[in-house]
């Protein structure tokens, strides 16, 4: 088996011994079998994009299947591992700490792990399905560090969603879509630049600081999917809503098309 994978199976059984002492093999999916979850993301994409490889993962074996404890290894070393007692349903251990590998020792686990589960349609199974101990060849290590660029966008919006947005408590409060967006220059690093309003707000309204919220770009998104494929657009980017489900450029000649959402899609 790869070294760092013995490593990470090591923590792993410790935690469990220690946290977990009233819980038996016999308790867990496939008497404790550690699983690579991949089959989500894929191991290059949470490599580029959530900068860890895919979690490791083990079991309980009762009906509900929940988890028993879940193992991050991020691409500098450090560790994160929680560990779920009554059955997964309650968090009972958070531990953090770091494992003692070369930066070329992760990238070489997270190309074997691409090249010997995810190439081989190894999905979400135990570690022991894969052959570990396979050396990875320069050419893969290169294609691996050259596949980065196609994950750059992605990266890049992840960072997005954690920056603030202006939002209108008639989208928040009332269940309107956005129907107006517009991206000014960002007030400071935390701050996206972007505003949005329901388009019937009047200007007594947005001038009452209670009409007005700063949240995550994350939460505008989950509350109105259709912004999602704009966020990314430019400084100056001014956007008006024509349909249920198109915005197009402003152009200060069409209304603003509002509606509100159903509001069981915010359930």
């Amino acid at each position: 088996m790869n070294k760092v994978l013995k490593e990470i199976k090591k923590l792993i059984d410790e935690s469990i011994s220690k946290y977990l002492p009233d819980v038996k093999s016999s308790d867990l999916e496939e008497n404790g079998n550690i699983y690579y979850m991949n089959g989500k993301n894929g191991t290059e994409f949470d490599w580029y994009v959530n900068e860890h490889i895919s979690d490791f993962m083990v079991f309980y074996g009762d009906e509900t299947n929940l988890g028993a404890l879940k193992l991050t290894l991020y691409s500098d070393g450090n560790v994160l591992i929680y560990v779920y007692g009554d059955k997964g349903n309650k968090i009972v251990q958070k531990i953090e700490t770091t494992m003692n590998i070369t930066k070329q020792e992760m990238l070489d686990l997270a190309v074997m792990l691409k090249e010997e589960a995810d190439d081989k349609k190894i999905f979400d199974k135990s570690i022991d399905k894969i052959d570990s101990d396979t050396k990875v060849s320069e050419d893969e290590i290169n294609e691996f560090i050259n596949d980065e660029k196609y994950f750059e966008k992605m990266r890049v919006r992840k960072k997005m969603f954690n920056l603030k947005a202006i939002v209108s408590a008639k989208i928040t409060k009332e269940g309107y879509k956005v129907g107006y967006m517009v991206r000014y220059n960002p007030h400071d690093a935390e701050d996206s630049g972007w505003q949005f309003l329901a388009g019937n707000e009047e200007q007594n309204y947005l001038n009452d600081i209670k009409n007005i919220e700063l949240l995550p770009l994350a939460y505008v998104s989950n509350l109105d999917p259709d912004v999602l494929k704009h966020i990314d657009n430019p400084i100056g980017t001014k956007l008006i809503r024509i349909s249920s489900n198109e915005f197009e450029i402003d152009k200060q000649n069409k209304k603003i098309y509002v509606e509100k959402r159903n509001r069981n899609e915010d359930k």
